[in-house]
């Protein structure tokens, strides 16, 4: 989980959230750069408030607050409701990722892989969760992200972890829905040339991305565990069903032919003014 903001990114995120109530994300950030009443804060600030409420699912897709903050409280102050920092709900989070990371542990070590390793738990420097070898000597390495919506998946990828896919042909991003027990309830595998596509690009050497918030569309998606290649490492048990995260079944799916047409949706956080492109 990403560590707690400043207090100037959480003060822009309490304003995010007070004028969001009644205008659109486009009209509020135009309100914090032109008005002299809300120059105190930079505009990377206002980005970093306004993508840590996203990441935090306190701004919906939309645009929209999901927690109300009163007008009462003072615009200049670095006081934040309770509500925004909730140790619970990063408790929870972080509570998800590990149950997907144990659901998919144990179900390749049940699938009869040669090797089963728990890289994350030695260092995150490995830039994946899982490293995994099968019978026949071929190598995965598995970036696990869990969610309990199944409605719709919103993964979010570090720089250090899009550098190692790029580098690496074995690296795989396995999705896992988890369920109110910690079991896993579906599985799916997010398209690796999509994921190429949706990551941010730098736009100025004075400033860099280092985490990315993607929004994964139905059609980047492929029921069960899949590696380079097309090989299913998991029994045909335990992979996705109609309707979680909008996928289609196993059998309508037209993953190869769907990659040309994708348009990803990515935000990027940290360092400057680096922006995401696409579209």
């Amino acid at each position: 989980m990403p560590s707690l903001p400043g207090d100037g990114t959480r003060e822009a995120a309490r304003r995010w959230l007070v004028h969001l109530r009644i205008a659109d994300v486009s009209r509020v950030r135009t309100l914090f750069t032109h008005h002299p009443r809300y120059a105190d804060l930079t505009p990377v600030q206002y980005a970093e408030g306004l993508e840590w409420l996203r990441r935090s699912d306190l701004v919906s897709p939309s645009g929209r607050p999901a927690v109300h903050v009163g007008e009462s409280l003072s615009l200049s102050g670095t006081a934040v409701p309770h509500v925004l920092w909730n140790d619970e709900d990063d408790d929870r989070r972080r509570a998800t990722g590990t149950a997907g990371e144990s659901c998919l542990l144990a179900l390749l070590r049940q699938a009869g892989m040669a090797s089963v390793e728990h890289v994350a738990a030695v260092s995150d420097a490995f830039g994946y969760d899982i490293a995994a070898t099968t019978p026949l000597e071929e190598h995965l390495h598995l970036e696990v992200k869990a969610t309990t919506d199944p409605t719709r998946l919103v993964v979010h990828l570090s720089r250090h972890e899009s550098e190692v896919m790029s580098a690496d042909p074995r690296w795989v991003m396995g999705v896992v829905l988890v369920g109110s027990d910690g079991a896993a309830l579906h599985i799916a595998t997010v398209s690796r040339p999509w994921l190429l596509s949706a990551i941010p690009q730098d736009r100025s050497q004075r400033g860099r991305w280092e985490s990315a918030r993607l929004a994964v569309p139905p059609d980047a998606l492929r029921p069960g565990l899949i590696m380079e290649g097309g090989k299913s490492v998991l029994p045909g048990g335990s992979s996705a069903s109609r309707g979680v995260w909008g996928m289609a079944d196993e059998a309508e799916s037209d993953w190869p032919r769907a990659e040309a047409r994708l348009r990803p949706t990515a935000s990027a956080t940290g360092g400057g003014k680096a922006l995401p492109t696409w579209r």
